[in-house]
């Protein structure tokens, strides 16, 4: 992954708002970077959620997480407020690319930004399928 640059909270339209626990924050008085990816995954699903992209009891399909990474500018403490901007880089036929942000309280600039990829697998078989209807029109939007 190249380097990133913090980017701004004007450039995303999509957005997560989650608050840190005291559990996330690590010897050093941060939270810890692992707690980042987690951030990630649970403002995409939540969304996924949300959105009715994602069904929680038997589904046909689901997504699975193939390559995340993530690069700090700021540090993120406790009792902090979490807002996470969500768009979308690239929709391939079965594949989703993020660019995920993250702005503490006000902060108008990223204080964390990586990339999340997701592929729609089938739940049993666990090879790739196309996103397609709803799934496509929605994650065309974030585009």
């Amino acid at each position: 992954m190249s380097r990133l640059v913090a980017s701004a909270r004007s450039d995303y339209e999509l957005f997560r708002t989650m608050s840190t626990r005291w559990a996330d924050v690590d010897i050093y008085g941060h939270v810890n970077n692992v707690v980042y990816l987690s951030y990630f995954d649970t403002a995409i699903n939540g969304w996924y959620l949300e959105a009715g992209l994602l069904q929680m009891e038997a589904p046909a399909q689901v997504f699975l997480v193939v390559e995340t990474g993530a690069q700090y500018f700021s540090e993120i403490r406790f009792p902090d407020v979490v807002h996470v901007g969500i768009r979308v880089i690239r929709l391939g036929s079965s594949s989703v690319t993020y660019d995920i942000a993250l702005f503490t309280n006000d902060c108008d600039i990223a204080c964390a930004r990586g990339r999340y990829t997701h592929v729609l697998v089938d739940n049993v078989s666990r090879q790739p399928v196309a996103i397609d209807g709803i799934r496509r029109e929605c994650l065309e939007a974030l585009v």
